[in-house]
């Protein structure tokens, strides 16, 4: 099992925790919005140590991101299991064809 892996089954676990004694289960009781709000604050702190190129930092800041992705994507019943399929469905498609493929 990757850490990936262990980490989504600890937020579905903490889901049902008490609010405060987890932080997973506090934002989850906050809502998707709020999730979403987290999640886009993690990802332009990441985007801020990618454009200063500190490795260290980004790689800190890409873990949190990763983190509240999947709490994000757990506040809408979305796995990772369902995204990993939908990565496995992709691959070996050109990027600009899987684009092009897309209803929109």
């Amino acid at each position: 099992m990757s850490a990936l892996d262990r980490l989504a089954a600890t937020i579905a676990d903490r889901a049902a925790a008490d609010p405060d004694s987890s932080w997973t289960a506090k934002l989850l009781a906050k809502g998707p919005e709020k999730c979403a709000e987290k999640f886009g604050e993690e990802a332009i702190e990441a985007v801020i140590e990618a454009v200063k190129g500190d490795r260290d930092r980004l790689t800190s800041e890409a873990a949190d991101v990763l983190y509240h992705l999947l709490v994000m994507c757990a506040a809408r019943g979305v796995t990772l299991a369902q995204i990993d399929a939908e990565l496995a469905r992709r691959e070996g498609v050109s990027g600009l064809a899987e684009k092009a493929g897309r209803n929109r």
